[in-house]
C-alpha cells in the first residue's frame, strides 16, 4: 500500500516544521509539501493532488474555516483541521465537521519524548483514516460532540486580564451554538483584545458581541467588555439585561470586575462567575459577594504549587470557589451551566 500523501497549511514556519517532524516518522504517511496562506495552498493543491490536507483554523487574509468551505464547495477532499482551537467536542470543532472537515485535531502544547511519540501515533492514525474516508458522510459525527449541551438557564459572568487571554479565547472555541449567556470582562489593551478575538469570529459557533447598554442577554452570545471608558453591569428587568455605566475607576479599575460580580448578586441572578488569571485583585470581593447569594464560583488556580494572585485572595476569604485549571476552564463551565451530564 502506497503512503498517505499530506500538505499541511499553516501560516506559522514553526508549526509547519513541527508537524513535518511528527509525519516524518508516522508510518504510512509522506508530507508532500506545505503551504503558508490559502492562495499558497491552491497552487499546491493543483500540482501536488495530496490526498489529506492539514489546515490551521486562524490564518491572515482567508481563514482556514473560509478555506476549508472553498475546499468543499469546489474540489472537496479530506481535510483535518490542526489547531490550538479545535479540540474535540468544542463548539469550534463541530463548525469545522459541519463544514466538511473529516476530524479536528489540537497543536501539541508540550514536546516530551513520550508526547511526542504519543502525537506522531494518533495524528499519523488519523490521517490514514482520513485518506479513505467518505466526504459524502461528513459533517454526522461532528453535531454529536455538543449536540447534547442544553444550557440550564444561569448567565455566566467572567472577569479576567492579559494574561488570560488565551484562556478567554479557548473559552469562546469550546462554546457550542447554544452556549449560555456570557459576559466576559477583559482587563487588557483594547487592540490587543480586538486581534485575538477577531481572528476566532469566522471559526466559533457562538455569536461575539461587544458589551452595550440596554442589551438583553441571550443565549448563544458571549459580551466582551474590554474597553476602559466605562463599567459594565448586569440588571434584571424581567430579563437579564446588560448596561455600560459612565463613572470613576473602581479601585483603580475600569471596567470593574468587582462592580460586575456586585451587579449580578443585586440583580439575584441565576448566574456562575468566575476570575481568570490577572496581577491584581479586582473581582475578588464582587466574587465573594455574589457566592454569597448561593451562585457557584470558581477562581483559575495557577500552575500546581503556584496560586495566582485572585485565587490566593478568594482562598484566605474562605470564598466557596472551585479552583479550575486554566487548560479545564472551557469544559468546566459547560459542564457545571449543562442540564445534562456531558461526561455521561
Amino acid at each position: 500500500m502506497s503512503n498517505v500523501r499530506v500538505l499541511i497549511v499553516d501560516d506559522s514556519a514553526a508549526m509547519r516544521a513541527l508537524f513535518c517532524d511528527i509525519l516524518d516518522q508516522a508510518k504510512g504517511v509522506e508530507v508532500v509539501g506545505t503551504a503558508r496562506s490559502a492562495d499558497e495552498a491552491r497552487d499546491q493543491i493543483d500540482e501536488l493532488n495530496p490526498d489529506v490536507l492539514t489546515l490551521d483554523v486562524e490564518m491572515p487574509g482567508m481563514t482556514g474555516m473560509e478555506f476549508l468551505a472553498e475546499i468543499m464547495g469546489s474540489k472537496p477532499m479530506p481535510v483535518i483541521m490542526l489547531s490550538s482551537v479545535t479540540q474535540q467536542g468544542t463548539g469550534t470543532a463541530q463548525k469545522a465537521i459541519e463544514l466538511g472537515a473529516v476530524d479536528c485535531f489540537p497543536k501539541p502544547l508540550h514536546s516530551s519524548p513520550e508526547e511526542f511519540n504519543a502525537t506522531v501515533e494518533k495524528l499519523g492514525a488519523l490521517i490514514i483514516a482520513a485518506a479513505s474516508s467518505d466526504l459524502s458522510a461528513s459533517g454526522e459525527a461532528g453535531g454529536a460532540s455538543t449536540s447534547g449541551f442544553e444550557p440550564d438557564g444561569r448567565v455566566v459572568v467572567l472577569a479576567g486580564g492579559s494574561e488570560s487571554i488565551e484562556t478567554v479565547r479557548q473559552v469562546i472555541a469550546a462554546y457550542p451554538a447554544n452556549c449560555p449567556p456570557t459576559v466576559i470582562l477583559v482587563d487588557a489593551d483594547a487592540d490587543v483584545v480586538e486581534r485575538a478575538v477577531d481572528r476566532l469570529r469566522p471559526s466559533v459557533a457562538c455569536k461575539i458581541e461587544e458589551a452595550g447598554s440596554n442589551v438583553m442577554l441571550v443565549p448563544g452570545t458571549v459580551y466582551l467588555a474590554f474597553r476602559d471608558t466605562a463599567h459594565v453591569v448586569v440588571e434584571n428587568d424581567y430579563a437579564p439585561v446588560l448596561n455600560v455605566i459612565e463613572r470613576d475607576p473602581v479601585g483603580g479599575h475600569r471596567p470593574s470586575a468587582d462592580m460586575l460580580f456586585a451587579s449580578v448578586a443585586r440583580a439575584g441572578l441565576p448566574a456562575l462567575g468566575g476570575l481568570l488569571a490577572e496581577d491584581n485583585i479586582d473581582g475578588v470581593r464582587g466574587l465573594d459577594a455574589l457566592a454569597k447569594t448561593g451562585a457557584q464560583a470558581f477562581a483559575e488556580s495557577g500552575q500546581e504549587g503556584e496560586l495566582n494572585q485572585r485565587f490566593a485572595e478568594l482562598s484566605k476569604m474562605g470564598t466557596k470557589a472551585a479552583g479550575v485549571a486554566a487548560s479545564d476552564v472551557p469544559g468546566w463551565i459547560l459542564s457545571a451551566t449543562s442540564k445534562q451530564d456531558l461526561a455521561a
